[in-house]
């Protein structure tokens, strides 16, 4: 047994060229699952790089959508607040209308002068609450007429105005905030006509 043992030792001691192809073969074998593990960890890492890019992305829009309706839901809320009471306003409106009209119609032709201090007193009250709810009149007379804010009923010839001018008011107009409320009814002025149906622009067309 002694002896055996002293062979083998003998023979790893001084390896054969067979011997040496089979160590680089299995250090080879040894090497090879190396890389290979390395390969896989890049490719995990490229994955989890791409990954984290698109939450990133994902993360990002999901931020401006937010963003958006937060302040979608604020410009909703801020144009609640400010026109909640346009409905209302609205009729109030048409009570100004009637208190104005008693006001001045009463003016020369009523003897209690109490009462019209009393009427006089609740119309100057509504114009403060319309004040207080950003509502104001439209200025149209002498004012160039404005389709946005201008309803015209009739048209009338005038030389004293500039053609295409709001020469009388039937109805007040209204804005709430910067939105009509109601448009102001007027008569606006048209070229006055000359002396044979011709007017100032064909005068002068003639006598050029």
């Amino acid at each position: 047994m002694p002896e055996n043992s002293k062979v083998k030792v003998d023979v790893k001691k001084n390896p054969t060229p067979g011997d040496v192809a089979e160590d680089m073969k299995a250090e080879e074998a040894v090497d090879a699952p190396s890389e290979d593990k390395e390969n896989d960890l890049e490719k995990q890492l490229g994955e989890a790089e791409a990954e984290a890019k698109s939450a990133h992305d994902r993360f990002l829009r999901i931020s401006a959508e937010f963003e958006n309706f937060k302040k979608r839901t604020r410009r909703e809320v801020d144009d609640f607040r400010k026109y909640a009471n346009e409905a209302l306003i609205k009729e109030l409106v048409g009570v100004v209308d009637n208190l104005e009209r008693a006001v001045e119609s009463s003016i020369d032709a009523c003897d209690n002068n109490q009462l019209l201090e009393g009427v006089d007193l609740t119309l100057k009250e509504i114009l403060k609450i319309f004040e207080k709810f950003n509502v104001k009149p439209i200025e149209a007379l002498e004012k160039e007429f404005d389709p946005a804010v201008h309803q015209a009923v009739l048209q009338e010839p005038s030389g004293d105005h500039a053609e295409n001018t709001v020469i009388r008011e039937f109805q007040r107009g209204y804005t709430i905030h910067d939105r009509l409320l109601r448009p102001s009814m007027v008569v606006v002025s048209k070229a006055a006509e000359r002396p044979g149906g011709g007017n100032g622009d064909e005068d002068a067309d003639q006598e050029k």
